[in-house]
């Protein structure tokens, strides 16, 4: 009850709900229309949607995904060790994460690209105390290449970046309204979850993030909102503490 009293305020004031997040971008959302690859007007979309919250003196951490490039050891018709591929996948979030930087710089932005992976041609290595200082220094920091492991997704990547930098929440975005018991586009009466737990999300197979990452959020007590990056200026709604896309929390 404090908190949804605390939303309320926030939202009235216009005030952030959220000091420190993290926002869980996959690299289908960087693709666009054209369904491949990075699409010029859907990326500086982005970046003009987190400018407008990066105004509202949040600090801003983003996951990067890489499936619109490579999608690791489910590339189809591509015989792949896991692996390799996992590695591979891993590169490709290094260039999402570099156009990202690049787009939020055009806004005037002040960005870090920290990899998990080192290439300190393009990017910092991750140490989490310079994170954290980034964030502090008013910076958006683009977290790239996951874990800097195979056989974790960038799901699990975000949830343990979030811990390490003390996120607020994780703001999931996807191109549906939140989460579903089944996939929305496929079954238009799917039912609605506006506030599901984590339990609830582990014991129905819900496809809100993969099994590791929820558990390391439950295990932690880190919340997570699921809500449509297609709708532009979402991503102020969900800081500013409306109600948008679902909520995932302990019971």
């Amino acid at each position: 009850m404090a908190s949804a009293k605390a939303g309320k305020k926030s939202l009235k004031k216009g005030r952030p709900a959220y000091q420190r997040i993290l926002l869980k971008l996959s690299g289908e959302s960087f693709q666009g229309p054209q369904g491949f690859g990075i699409h010029g007007e859907t990326i500086q979309g982005i970046a003009r949607e987190l400018k407008d919250v990066h105004a509202l003196g949040v600090q801003t951490a983003i996951m990067v995904g890489g499936g619109n490039i490579f999608r690791g050891a489910r590339q189809k018709g591509f015989e792949i060790d896991r692996a390799t591929g996992d590695y591979m996948g891993m590169l490709a979030t290094v260039i999402n994460a570099l156009a990202l930087q690049d787009a939020l710089e055009k806004e005037g932005v002040f960005t870090r690209v920290l990899s998990a992976i080192e290439m300190k041609e393009v990017s910092e290595p991750f140490i989490r105390r310079r994170a954290m200082r980034h964030l502090e220094k008013d910076r958006v920091v683009i977290f790239a290449a996951g874990t800097g492991n195979p056989y974790f997704s960038t799901d699990t990547a975000a949830a343990l970046r979030a811990m390490e930098i003390k996120a607020d929440v994780i703001l999931k975005a996807t191109r549906v309204d939140g989460v579903y018991d089944a996939d929305p586009e496929q079954i238009p009466d799917a039912k609605f979850f506006a506030a599901i737990s984590y339990r609830e999300v582990l014991n129905q197979n819900l496809k809100v993030m993969d099994s590791t990452a929820i558990s390391l959020c439950m295990d932690n007590g880190m919340p997570i909102v699921v809500f449509n990056m297609n709708r532009p200026g979402n991503i102020k709604r969900v800081v500013l503490g409306e109600r948008v896309g679902s909520k995932v929390t302990p019971a």
